[in-house]
């Protein structure tokens, strides 16, 4: 059975709520001010079986000006709207103003219900229908259907039922069940020995008894206690059905009409909107810069300024880029169509798509952020998240910060993620928590910048084993994380862009400057410690003349990577043989007695007290002693 959403639009007292209750049997004026007043104040909901099996929610809107946010929030998820039409008055004001909305909001699928002609002769019934089809040649109902029936009479409700059920057994769209779960919240109430109870239309994913999903915008995590469509416990609901839910952990009062339940993290709130603004050919407004407007979308309306991007101004039946800044916070998806009603007096002038739901603060007229919202506009979702990716060059994004950012689900972005990979747009990172996705370009970026900077390194220090990489990364990627950072290292010296000999880098062909400088420090250090045996000679007492202090230490690095040379202790250095004779010294020593002294250290080197202290202490070092606990007494490391 496929679930159908059926709403109804039209002026005030032409007849649509009694239709539906001529359709369904149920009345769906739920307030007592409605049925006093005899006017549909808030939205009603109810359904009916259409002769094929399917069942077909319908939601009964408001008419009157009024109350037109209740009608925008009504149009959230309909697959076909009923244009109820009297036929005592045919078009009116507010018939106009509802067929505007349904237009910017993408409703297709439409039929002229000709309600009241039990009111009205065969002659005027004919002036009526033709007055319709001039007023809406040129729209898109222009090819429209038209049934002409009587609410209160029955005379044609089995041709419109039967209509009803031709337009949606197999022309609609299947909205995507496997996406993130989308609900716009219309109602939300409390019923005893339940707790809070919300409704409305879930226009993507599943949502299942148990599930665990955030309220939008207060950030708020709430447990499925339950669910019902058309008044049926369910243990799942599915995108396109109108859906009862009672939730734990939040109350009526923290939610209003306009907050969204998703999945945790699948979305980010907003008060910034890049928008594609279409102003009615009908208005008689000029949207000029930060004009202050009512917006409408799914079922929110908050108050905003339209920051005009490319234009001065906007005029009827133009067309414009637009940030919308908003006073309040929301959480939307990019595609999803508004309206803005001009703020006062209050009057619909216009409507659109929004292109980009997280965006930065934009200055009029800048012809890259043009270019990129033009591309958004245009491009697949793919597209969008390359362009996401492109913004985070200094960082990189996880696959889970763009899901938020697009309000897609990670599956769907691993997807468009594969598919830029494939097409060399972008690198992956897999990490442990998360997968980072980078830009190409800013890859290549990135290795020039690096190459550029250890080229540099290399010239001023050609007796260095190249730049250390924490110095890289505090110079030209702060912030970047370091996990992150070592992977794109990684990534670079596989690729052969550069070589790393344990924290250093350095391009890929450099090599230490072995010249005449380099054989005379080296050969003076070494020719020191070889002399100096186990008697160690300060390092701050070798002078190598003629050459600078910073390329002698440089040197004597090389020497200690390269192993000739080992540190003993502060200041004082020596040949790595000495050190493995030393040991081995030891160990022998130690075999025969468990505990070695400074002073048994002094006599079997033949040196003196100064120098067996830090022998030892270099042996406890490399573990082959450790203290007993005393100062001056070692045992076996083990």
């Amino acid at each position: 059975m496929k679930n159908v959403i059926i709403g109804t639009a039209g002026h005030i007292d032409h007849g649509k709520t009694t239709l539906i209750k001529a359709l369904t049997g149920r009345n769906t004026d739920r307030w007592e001010e409605e049925q006093r007043r005899g006017i549909t104040i808030d939205l009603g909901f109810t359904y009916f079986d259409l002769p094929g099996g399917d069942r077909a929610g319908i939601i009964d809107v408001p008419g009157h000006e009024k109350f037109i946010n209740n009608m925008v929030a009504g149009v959230v998820g309909m697959d076909l709207v009923l244009l109820v039409v009297a036929a005592d008055e045919g078009i009116m004001p507010q018939t106009r103003e509802h067929v505007d909305i349904l237009h910017l909001l993408g409703i297709e699928k439409s039929i002229i219900v000709l309600n009241k002609c039990d009111l009205v002769d065969e002659e005027w019934l004919e002036l009526v229908e033709e007055e319709i089809k001039e007023e809406l040649a040129g729209t898109f109902l222009e090819k429209a259907p038209v049934v002409k029936v009587s609410a209160a009479t029955g005379e044609g409700l089995p041709a419109l039922v039967e209509l009803i059920g031709r337009m949606t057994s197999d022309e609609l769209v299947q909205k995507d069940i496997h996406t993130i779960p989308r609900l716009p919240i219309d109602r939300a109430f409390s019923l005893s020995g339940f707790g809070t109870v919300i409704t409305g239309t879930l226009v993507s994913g599943t949502i299942r008894k148990e599930d665990t999903l955030e309220m939008y915008p207060i950030g708020k995590e709430s447990k499925i206690r339950s669910i019902q469509v058309h008044g049926e416990d369910r243990s799942a609901c599915y995108a396109g059905q109108r859906v009862a839910i009672n939730l734990s952990n939040i109350k009526k009062k923290e939610i209003q009409r306009g907050c969204v339940l998703a999945s945790p993290g699948s979305m980010k709130t907003a008060d910034l909107l890049d928008v594609r603004l279409n102003v009615l050919e009908s208005s008689m407004r000029v949207l000029t810069n930060h004009s202050r407007l009512h917006f409408f979308t799914g079922t929110s309306e908050i108050l905003c300024r339209a920051v005009l991007l490319d234009k001065d101004e906007i005029g009827p039946g133009e067309s414009g880029l637009v940030q919308l800044r908003l006073e309040e916070s929301i959480a939307v998806r990019r595609g999803d169509k508004f309206i803005v009603r001009f703020y006062s007096p209050m009057e619909t002038i216009g409507g659109g798509v929004i292109l980009e739901p997280n965006p930065a603060i934009k200055k009029r007229f800048r012809e890259d952020a043009i270019e990129e919202l033009k591309r958004k506009e245009s491009g697949s979702s793919a597209d969008v998240i390359e362009l996401h990716v492109k913004g985070h060059r200094e960082t990189m994004i996880t696959v889970s910060e763009l899901a938020r950012l697009t309000a897609l689900s990670v599956e769907e972005v691993i997807e468009d993620v594969g598919e830029l990979e494939e097409q060399k747009k972008v690198l992956i990172f897999a990490m442990r928590k998360d997968t980072y996705v980078w830009h190409v370009e800013a890859a290549d970026e990135a290795a020039k910048v690096i190459w550029g900077a250890l080229s540099s390194y290399e010239k001023k220090y050609p007796y260095r084993s190249g730049m250390k990489k924490a110095e890289v990364q505090a110079a030209y990627f702060s912030k970047m994380k370091p996990n992150v950072f070592d992977r794109m290292i990684e990534m670079m010296t596989e690729g052969g862009q550069m070589k790393k000999t344990d924290e250093y880098l350095c391009t890929s062909d450099y090599e230490i400057r072995r010249d005449e400088t380099y054989n005379t420090v080296s050969g003076i250090l070494l020719d020191t410690f070889e002399k100096s045996r186990f008697d160690f000679m300060r390092y701050s007492e070798i002078n190598c003349k003629g050459v600078s202090q910073e390329i002698q230490d440089d040197i004597l690095n090389i020497l200690l990577q390269e192993e000739k040379a080992v540190k003993v202790a502060e200041d004082m250095y020596t040949l790595k043989t000495y050190m493995e004779e030393a040991k081995k010294v030891i160990l022998e020593k130690l075999a025969e007695n468990p505990v070695i002294t400074i002073a048994e250290v002094r006599d079997l080197f033949s040196t003196s007290r100064k120098s067996a202290k830090p022998i030892l202490e270099y042996m406890d070092s490399i573990k082959v002693t450790k203290k007993t606990g005393g100062e001056s007494e070692r045992v076996a490391y083990r």
